[in-house]
């Protein structure tokens, strides 16, 4: 085939080729291969080489791709399987005591925990505590109010009255990262009074509940700047959890309701109503349930955030309830002003078991020691508690919940004000002050506020 163009000099038809330009004649070749000097073809040379090698890399990557694409969903399954036992086992053989089916055992206590049955009967092997560790700084000069800890125990963040926040190292004992509590409304990244918090699994982010304000700070888990504050609620935040490996947030309010909050999206999602009163504590694990204390309404509750449904349990004697901590996904662990400590279970409406006077009783009236904090370490039957007098006592939990024993008292002078086991269960942190967390009734002068962190001593390891 082929087609003609106007020369641009004589006007006239220069025949060209469709697919090969036009006719060249014999001295013009010549005169063209003579123009081409030698550094061109090893340039020509390289350029070859350079694609070719471009064309294998794309061919292996290709064969790659393709692999992976016909690796199906249940075999890439098996393989991170894999991949996890492996990992499971060089931690169990770094262990100075490695045993023959540690990773078995593991991987049914991880299935366990996740379903919420596990139960590891590992109190009686406590027997008592080191020297405690005591963690100041001048940035919390009024009382700590509430701690909490990083998933792994490493990281520990505390709030006071102050309004001050501080992240220490339970490695080091030592302060991190410190915010000061703000007297004025000028600083949005911190409080005036901090009342919770709470860390999501993953340290992501850190939220803040304060007394004197309606909002949800939420602060950067690693480095506590502030992120945004979350509004919804109109009376003060009274308790924060994260729903155990989301950013799933859940929220508890002197306005009587529950807020459920999505981290990822920075959105409200829906509220739960049902308290009389304001609500003081609430509680999750990894189940889309939230428990939550109701204060002088005597109650205790357990949202189903699906069904929209709660269930009601009473106790105490109509006395307020001040603290709710779950143990297990079935079994939870309550504390009053009127001294009781009681243990529930999700399938009965009344406590398993209670302890009228579990502190004793104050020597300047004869009426019982109000307890101030409670701790569970999860999946266990080993719980704590603490008074307005400075006394940690660590329980037992007795065969199917029904009983709470004793097995020994640490004795920290001040309010203990919050606790928190940490995950191995090697240590208990309390949270000291001079008066209680929520008011100034009574004062310790001989308190110090503070962190203690109190090193636990057990006859052999359950991990």
């Amino acid at each position: 085939m082929s087609f003609f163009i106007k020369n641009n000099r004589g006007g006239g038809r220069v025949k060209r080729k469709f697919n090969g330009g036009p006719s060249m004649s014999k001295q013009s070749k010549k005169i063209a291969k003579k123009s081409i000097p030698d550094d061109d073809e090893s340039i020509a040379s390289t350029d070859e080489e350079f694609a070719e090698k471009n064309l294998k890399d794309k061919a292996k990557r290709f064969e790659s791709e393709s692999e992976e694409e016909e690796e199906t969903a249940q075999e890439k399954r098996i393989r991170l399987a894999k991949k996890y036992i492996e990992a499971i086992e060089r931690k169990e053989k770094d262990r100075e005591e490695y045993e023959e089916g540690a990773v078995s055992r593991r991987l049914r206590e991880e299935y366990l925990e996740e379903k919420g049955r596990l139960r590891k009967t590992i109190a009686a092997n406590y027997v008592g505590h080191k020297d405690l560790i005591s963690l100041k700084c001048k940035q919390h000069k009024l009382p700590i109010t509430c701690i909490c800890l990083s998933t792994d125990g490493s990281v520990l963040y505390s709030g006071a009255k102050d309004g001050s926040i501080v992240k220490w190292s339970l490695k080091t004992n030592t302060k991190l990262i410190a915010l000061k509590g703000r007297k004025g409304k000028t600083e949005v990244t911190l409080s005036c009074y901090v009342q919770c918090l709470a860390i999501s699994t993953d340290g992501k982010f850190l939220v803040v509940g304060d007394k004197r304000c309606n909002d949800i700070k939420i602060l950067c888990g690693d480095t506590l700047k502030h992120i945004k504050n979350l509004q919804g609620h109109r009376g003060s935040v009274s308790g924060l959890v994260f729903r155990k490996n989301t950013h799933t947030l859940y929220s508890a309010s002197t306005d009587r309701s529950v807020k459920v909050w999505n981290l990822d999206e920075m959105a409200y999602v829906e509220t739960f109503f049902g308290h009389q009163t304001g609500i003081t504590s609430i509680d999750a694990l990894s189940r889309e349930r939230a428990i939550t204390s109701g204060g002088f309404d005597s109650s205790i509750r357990i949202w189903k955030i699906v069904e929209e449904s709660q269930l009601i349990f009473h106790g105490h004697n109509d006395n307020p309830i001040d603290e709710v901590k779950l143990i297990n996904d079935e079994n939870f662990f309550s504390c009053s002003n009127d001294g009781q400590l009681c243990v529930w279970s999700s399938l009965k409406k009344k406590p398993l078991c209670l302890v009228t006077e579990a502190h004793g009783k104050d020597k300047t009236n004869n009426q019982p020691l109000w307890i101030s904090s409670i701790a569970a370490l999860l999946n266990t039957d080993l719980v704590a508690s603490g008074s307005q007098n400075g006394s940690i006592k660590l329980w037992q939990c007795g065969e199917g919940f029904k009983s709470l024993n004793l097995l020994f008292e640490v004795e920290v002078p001040g309010f203990i004000n919050a606790l928190a086991f940490t995950p191995d269960g090697n240590h208990l942190i309390a949270g000291i002050g001079k008066e209680h967390k929520n008011g100034s009734w009574w004062r310790i002068a001989s308190a110090k506020n503070c962190i203690v962190v109190i090193p636990l001593i057990h006859n052999e390891k359950y991990k």
